[in-house]
């Protein structure tokens, strides 16, 4: 942090302890043990299997395990359920919706007004459901929680193994001010993986004594789509009761991984291109004012990795730091191993999904001299202007949505 060292004397004396690192030729580089901490989880998404479970810096050190122990704010990484709530409540991936700053309520105290901003402090005009994902737009997602309704969103997310009663009531819920841990949020996110399906995540998997004999073996419940077809073979072979419950249709998990994929492409995850892979998706998250957590939860159908950084005093990681800067090089160097010498793996497209020219200013349908225009992926069933989202859905403690034109599943801003 200080002016260029010449000599080592210049910040040690005989007698110090030093930490090296061995540098490829035989060279040592100083080296200091970390003020702040990090904790990564990695769960098979088939069956939550535990693969990998790193707590802390040093357990000898620490014991904590921040992996299950650390509750802190995933930022928006919670984003993703909020916007898989909303494919499910009348919008698209076109839905067009507004980048401007919310009004929240009739306060009289203008200081105790809640003044929610994007993470870089710009503004835009009308945005596409999708690319509000990919530029983890924050007043985009309160619009949509604010349309869609935070009671109808906490209903949602229990789906996926979250908690309500660590759900804050209001708007802030958009920007993932509950309380999770690591592993808690790698669960999460096995939905996506998955194609739907929610799992429990479990560490051992077999104890024998001391002839070989078996005296525990883990029955996890098991993600399964072809047992949906009675005909299929894995129908016949996974018993009823090892089956995972579906908590959302396979449609809606296909888009969110989509969605989430250009995240890790062109988005805030794009980081995870330094892995050239193709099968990668996933969601950074960063909490604000003050930076004290940062998060990467990414995934293919195989391994789901969530990865949090931060001090256990929750102090400021500093300003200028986010989730792809911290979060995201973590998880590469892991999944860099995990992944090493395995094929592609991107979820199959289910039945049910279909492509459709639409404009991308609009999010409707296209006309066809429109060289503008853009494909998108729908739900056969949430097509644009088929469906609309409860125009009386209002959020406690703020003022009511406007009444306006009707948030459709195409195009026009609905505020």
């Amino acid at each position: 942090m200080g002016p260029a060292l010449h000599k080592a004397a210049e910040v040690l004396k005989r007698g110090d302890v030093v930490y090296v690192i061995l540098g490829e030729h035989g060279t040592a580089q100083l080296s200091q043990l970390p003020q702040a901490q990090a904790a990564l989880v990695a769960l098979d998404p088939r069956n939550g299997a535990i693969l990998s479970m790193v707590g802390g810096f040093d357990f000898y050190t620490n014991a904590f395990n921040r992996v299950t122990q650390a509750r802190r704010q995933p930022g928006s990484g919670f984003k993703p359920f909020l916007y898989s709530a909303a494919l499910e409540n009348g919008f698209t991936p076109a839905s067009v919706i507004l980048n401007q700053p919310v009004v929240l309520d009739d306060s009289s105290d203008s200081e105790e007004r809640w003044r929610p901003n994007n993470s870089g402090g710009e503004f835009g005009g009308p945005t596409r459901l999708r690319e509000a994902l990919v530029q983890s737009l924050n007043l985009v997602s309160i619009r949509i929680l604010q349309k869609v309704g935070v009671d109808t969103v906490i209903n949602y997310a229990s789906k996926f193994g979250f908690d309500p009663q660590s759900m804050p009531r209001n708007l802030s819920l958009a920007l993932g001010t509950q309380i999770s841990t690591p592993l808690q949020m790698a669960t999460g996110y096995t939905v996506f993986a998955n194609g739907g399906f929610k799992i429990d995540s479990y560490l051992i998997s077999r104890i024998e004594d001391e002839s070989g004999k078996a005296v525990f073996e883990a029955q996890p419940r098991i993600a399964c789509a072809a047992c949906e077809q009675p005909e299929s073979a894995d129908s016949k072979s996974v018993p009823e009761d090892r089956r995972a419950p579906r908590v959302i249709s396979a449609q809606n998990a296909w888009l969110m991984s989509d969605l989430m994929h250009d995240v890790a492409t062109r988005g805030t995850g794009r980081r995870t291109q330094e892995l050239g892979r193709d099968d990668l998706a996933g969601k950074t998250g960063t909490t604000d004012q003050p930076v004290r957590d940062n998060w990467f939860n990414g995934f293919n159908t195989n391994v789901v990795a969530s990865v949090w950084v931060g001090y256990d005093d929750e102090r400021s990681l500093g300003e200028n730091e986010q989730g792809a800067t911290t979060a995201v090089p973590i998880w590469n160097l892991f999944m860099r191993e995990a992944l090493r010498g395995t094929p592609s793996a991107r979820m199959a497209r289910p039945d049910g999904i279909i492509d459709l020219r639409v404009s991308s200013i609009t999010g409707e349908p296209a006309d066809p001299a429109d060289r503008d225009a853009i494909t998108e992926v729908f739900m056969a069933d949430h097509l644009p202007g088929q469906l609309t989202p409860a125009d009386t859905a209002t959020t406690p403690g703020t003022a009511p949505a406007s009444t306006g034109k009707s948030a459709g599943t195409g195009g026009e801003p609905i505020f």
